[in-house]
């Protein structure tokens, strides 16, 4: 029999861009902005419904390693101020968290602060709220260089 457990947790991640709320809030709502700096992958397994009830799926990994499917709804969207998303995240069909996230966008300057909160529920050790923080912050790098380059 396989050991079950439940690990909760929540955690904060933010970042300034030299950007409008409008601008990065776009580059979630887009699907072919979001694929480019969320899924880290050159051709992404990427669909998304951006719309309150919508749906986004993403499913890939590395070449000969653990396929990860990606699954949230979206609850609640206002425009270039806050995105509120459930999702659930597996490896190789296997559920190894859920969460709910909120991100906002607040104008700050001449810039954008995101501030994205998650709230965690990992299972059977099959993933950790440190590797799921890390893995974040490396998304909103990869935003941060989409939003500079342009």
């Amino acid at each position: 029999m396989t050991e079950r457990s439940v690990t909760h947790a929540t955690f904060v991640v933010e970042r300034r861009y030299p950007t409008t709320p409008a601008r990065a809030f776009a580059a979630w709502a887009d699907p072919r902005a979001k694929a480019v700096w969320f899924t880290g992958q050159a051709d992404p397994d990427h669909a998304m419904d951006f719309r309150v009830g919508g749906r986004e799926i993403t499913r890939g990994g590395p070449p000969g390693g653990a396929v990860y499917s990606y699954e949230a709804t979206y609850q609640d969207i206002v425009p270039d101020q806050r995105i509120v998303y459930a999702y659930a995240m597996d490896m190789d069909g296997r559920r190894i968290s859920a969460s709910v996230t909120t991100v906002e966008f607040k104008a700050e300057g001449d810039g954008v602060r995101l501030v994205l909160t998650e709230q965690g529920v990992y299972l059977d050790g099959l993933d950790q709220p440190e590797a799921r923080e890390r893995g974040i912050g490396f998304q909103l790098d990869a935003l941060g260089e989409v939003l500079t380059a342009a």
